[in-house]
């Protein structure tokens, strides 16, 4: 079984640190890739960034989807689930965000649980998953610690210390489980669950256990209405990535406005092109991340992402 992990960030040490926690709960015949795109955000902090970011998730799924080995499940490892619904429509295969997978899995561990995450900024993308997921009852508390999510790729004791804190707090809160709302905690959940004295759960590790039980039950993505194949189907190769056939362009005949006068043939001006741009090629830049021992990473559209 082949999970791929995407970190849609553009941080290659945060994207090994997430694979070393992702492999560290799957099981021996799981194996485990995880992709960061080559360009996009830096850190997922804001709506601005989310749109990146899940532009990013659907162009590294296609990319995957349409390669030689294509995965047997995909996790989406950022707290807000960016492009989690779209990333579903493009494959049957189980997609996991690992808020939904942290939120499910805590709401089975105990009554209640609380978030503990990065910003404050990234509290109202939390609240909206919350309700999203029918969560409403079991989330009893929601709170920022002010770590910006970069300061988390080599983790000090001090983060750690008031990750737990605010941990702590959302248990004498009434919280009997404390769910990380940020992939780059993964690594800190066993010290954490130590130190505060309830089960700590981490999305990572909740959305690869979920995705691995989900292929071995045969259990994939429902093609019914709404995550159905898009109408216009999508290739990788960023925007303007659609299927031409399906993807009419101005001054191509026949294509007509709504008074039935033919479009204009759209060159020049500005991000105007009279080519459709195609998927990347072998010359694309970009350079991989060196993979586990042991495991060949599948081959990748250099310019979308990296491995680790």
């Amino acid at each position: 079984m082949r999970i791929l992990l995407i970190n849609p960030n553009t941080s290659r040490a945060m994207t090994a640190k997430i694979a070393d926690a992702a492999r560290g709960v799957a099981g021996p015949d799981v194996r485990i890739d995880a992709v960061c795109p080559g360009v996009g955000a830096a850190a997922i902090e804001s709506h601005t960034d989310e749109i990146l970011a899940a532009a990013a998730v659907v162009e590294l799924i296609a990319a995957d989807r349409d390669g030689a080995d294509p995965a047997d499940a995909y996790v989406i490892a950022c707290f807000g689930d960016p492009g989690l619904d779209a990333a579903r429509e493009l494959v049957e295969v189980p997609v996991l965000g690992i808020a939904e997978a942290a939120m499910h899995l805590a709401a089975v561990s105990g009554r209640h649980f609380g978030v503990v995450t990065t910003l404050s900024r990234t509290l109202g993308r939390a609240h909206d998953l919350v309700a999203r997921y029918g969560m409403e009852r079991a989330c009893v508390s929601l709170a920022a610690t002010g770590i910006p999510v970069l300061d988390l790729e080599d983790t000090e004791s001090l983060a750690v210390e008031t990750i737990a804190r605010y941990g702590a707090d959302a248990a004498a809160g009434g919280a009997d489980v404390i769910v990380l709302g940020c992939a780059g905690m993964a690594d800190l959940c066993a010290e954490l669950t130590s130190r505060v004295g309830v089960p700590v759960v981490d999305g990572v590790a909740a959305a690869v256990g979920m995705a691995s039980g989900m292929v071995r039950m045969g259990l994939g993505t429902s093609k019914r209405d709404e995550y159905a194949t898009p109408p216009r189907g999508f290739v990788a190769g960023g925007i303007g990535g659609y299927d031409a056939p399906s993807r009419p362009v101005a001054g191509d005949p026949g294509v007509q406005d709504k008074r039935g006068v033919s479009l204009p043939q759209a060159v020049g001006g500005p991000g105007a092109t009279s080519v459709a741009p195609g998927p990347p090629t072998a010359s694309s830049p970009g350079v991989p991340v060196a993979a586990p021992a042991g495991a060949t990473p599948p081959p990748q559209p250099a310019d979308l992402g990296v491995y680790a």
